[in-house]
């Protein structure tokens, strides 16, 4: 899995150590919602059944970096 700087930083805070690799990786494969942002990178959310939460991925231009990832409280589903 490809991954900025950014994001290898940030996977240390305790809010976002929780967050598995292969929880990332679903996200990506099987996203409920896909949104591309204005500076081209890619938003993906997908529920974590195990955790109960909506968990939102951003991705560079490229559609493979992460550059992002965290539980998004404010997702709400269509």
């Amino acid at each position: 899995m490809k991954t900025t700087q950014y994001f290898d930083y940030t996977k240390k805070r305790p809010d976002r150590a929780q967050i598995k690799e292969e929880w990332i990786k679903f996200v990506i494969a099987n996203p409920e919602k896909t949104e591309t942002q204005s500076d081209g990178r890619i938003r993906k959310w997908a529920k974590i059944s195990e955790v109960g939460k909506y968990l939102r991925v951003i991705l560079l231009d490229d559609g493979e970096t992460v550059h992002n990832t965290f539980f998004d409280r404010s997702y709400k589903e269509d």
